[in-house]
């Protein structure tokens, strides 16, 4: 029963094993960009701007209102006597006027001149599409780049695994030719022991990255909206590209969402001036309307009547100009602010893209020394473990060499992801690429 029960966990761990989705990281950018919670909220914001500037365009058309009410009064407004002739010449009768009655109408109103607030409000409206999409595009940026981050971590210590996997090939080696020289009595059960802690050492570090690479395998799930399990896909990163050729900045600028959504910012303080200014002068609307009135239906004062009108309206705020000149200037002073930090900023972008170069210039020279190291480390190894299978050199000497590989191959991976992450700083800096 026991063995029925341990086969099937074995054939369910295989299962599981299978049944992982392996993601290359064109695949996770995919997934971040489609299921990225900051990323689907920066869409939403660019769907409601896109209504914001629908109901702007709206105000170049008619303003149409209906209207309706009915009334009944406890007496009638006018009463008035009128001589009848019926059954005698000279019987009269009191009339009731105006005692109840409906009226309904409907108005449309179309401006004319409005001091261009329905222009400039439609353009503040489309600037505001713009803008929402510059920081969609940002957002996009910055998930896409955590994706790397998270998606280069996980290859670290997946490759970190890897060496620690043919160091302990190479302990379990070194083990076995203890044991054997121990047993023949041409070494002391300490040289055993040593090893045997390196082992444990092994162990301990294995479980540690295991831990790690679980932990973060869960961060990034959740980054790029995988709930089930998987695994990545991680490219060869043995020959790394140089980096990339100088750029003229200033040109970089242009593709850069940062820039342009400071000058849209600049146009947005514009525009808002102008609006502003468009408060304070007059308006000139025309309009026509239809009504129709029913008062005293089925009596003898009823009165029916259909009226057309037609109309034109002129307003002058008069009294508005005494806060509206103070609110004018306000408006000037925020674009000044808006001009500053357009200026202030974009030499903060100039700057930003020079460090990244020079970061990315760095990065790669530290590759090139760590794949150096490496050379040196797998040599000092070979020699170490010759030397003490000749008897020449102790234990020690092997097991520090092969420390020190192992430090090599660490230093190398760390330096080989941190290149890659910032080529895609690099990139997206200069607006090269997402």
């Amino acid at each position: 029963m026991k063995k029925s029960i341990i086969l099937i966990i074995i054939l369910f761990s295989a299962v599981c094993a299978n049944a992982q989705e392996l993601l290359s990281l064109e695949k996770c950018r995919e997934m971040t960009l489609k299921n990225n919670t900051k990323v689907r909220n920066a869409q939403l914001s660019v769907e409601a701007a896109e209504q914001t500037k629908k109901e702007a365009f709206t105000k170049y058309f008619p303003n149409v209102s209906a209207t309706g009410a009915g009334l009944i009064f406890n007496e009638p407004l006018m009463m008035q006597t009128v001589e009848t002739g019926y059954p005698a010449p000279n019987d009269k009768a009191v009339v009731e006027m105006f005692k109840n009655g409906v009226i309904g109408g409907v108005m449309a109103t179309q401006p004319v001149f409005a001091g261009g607030q329905i222009v400039n409000g439609n353009r503040l409206a489309r600037a505001g599409v713009e803008a929402n999409k510059l920081q969609k595009q940002m957002t996009d940026n910055e998930a896409l780049l955590a994706t790397e981050r998270y998606f280069w971590q996980l290859v670290s210590l997946k490759e970190k695994m890897k060496t620690i996997a043919q160091v302990e090939t190479m302990l379990h080696r070194v083990h076995s030719d203890v044991s054997v020289a121990v047993e023949a009595g041409l070494t002391n059960r300490n040289d055993r022991l040593r090893v045997e802690l390196e082992q444990n050492r092994l162990a301990a570090n294995r479980l540690t990255l295991e831990n790690g690479i679980q932990v973060l395998k869960m961060a990034f799930g959740q980054h790029i909206g995988v709930a089930g399990n998987f695994d990545i896909q991680p490219p060869d990163f043995t020959n790394l590209a140089s980096p990339l050729a100088d750029t003229d900045y200033r040109m970089s600028l242009q593709n850069r969402p940062e820039y342009r959504l400071l000058e849209k910012s600049v146009d947005v303080a514009k525009l808002q001036v102008k609006m502003e200014t468009a408060k304070n002068l007059p308006t000139v609307a025309i309009g026509a309307g239809y009504n129709y009135v029913n008062f005293d239906n089925g009596k003898p004062a009823e009165m029916e009547k259909n009226l057309g009108l037609a109309f034109v309206t002129v307003s002058v705020p008069v009294s508005g100009w005494w806060g509206g000149a103070h609110a004018i200037k306000k408006k000037k002073f925020e674009l000044q602010a808006a001009e500053n930090t357009r200026r202030e900023n974009t030499e903060l972008l100039l700057i930003q893209m020079r460090q990244l170069a020079a970061g990315l210039d760095e990065a790669y020279q530290q590759v090139l020394l760590a794949q150096k190291s490496i050379a040196v480390a797998e040599e000092n190894v070979r020699i170490s473990e010759d030397h003490y299978r000749a008897g020449i050199s102790i234990l020690s000497d092997l097991l520090d060499a092969q420390n020190l590989l192992q430090q090599s191959r660490d230093r190398y991976v760390e330096a080989a992801t941190d290149y890659c992450v910032k080529q895609m700083e690099y990139r997206q800096a200069v607006g090269s690429g997402e």
